[in-house]
């Protein structure tokens, strides 16, 4: 086997355990394995692939020498966008996979159905589908309607 192909950007991830978060990633999301490296005296993975849609993620288990999980962090700022088929549905399978969701799916103003879960690892991912274009002119005139009536808008602000 050659060495496999990369898109041009790929995130990394941490985990905790870094063998079930694949099996999930797999239940969830529909990820195929690509390869993973694991060390021989802990059994531990230090880097695996997944393919995901038509992107790439990949993943460790944590080492605090050079990595932390969200779930030692206490949470993440950063949140992974999936476009799949179907929000709902996709929302659905990674709930019964184990993921909690955050926010169900929801027609947004930018032309997109859009959802939330958390992963059991504490990674957080959008899970959305197009449902009409929008132009970002367009978009921001949305925008601008919708801040004035949202909560965190006036927080953002101060």
């Amino acid at each position: 086997m050659s060495t496999p192909s990369y898109p041009a950007f790929s995130p990394y991830i941490t985990v905790t355990n870094a063998a079930e978060a694949i099996a999930f990633y797999e239940k969830a999301f529909g990820a195929k394995e690509r390869f993973r490296l694991t060390d021989k005296a802990t059994g531990k993975i230090g880097h695996a692939e997944l393919s995901l849609n038509d992107g790439l993620l990949m993943l460790s288990d944590e080492n605090p020498a050079w990595n932390k999980s969200p779930q030692t962090l206490g949470g993440t700022p950063v949140k992974f966008c999936l476009m799949v088929e179907n929000a709902d549905a996709a929302i659905a399978k990674a709930a019964a996979a184990g993921a909690t969701v955050q926010m169900p799916a929801t027609d947004m103003f930018y032309g997109f159905r859009s959802g939330c879960v958390c992963d059991p690892y504490g990674h957080i991912w959008l899970l959305q589908h197009e449902i009409e274009k929008v132009s970002p002119e367009e978009m921001q005139k949305r925008w601008d309607n919708m801040t004035g009536e949202c909560p965190a808008s006036k927080d953002a602000a101060k």
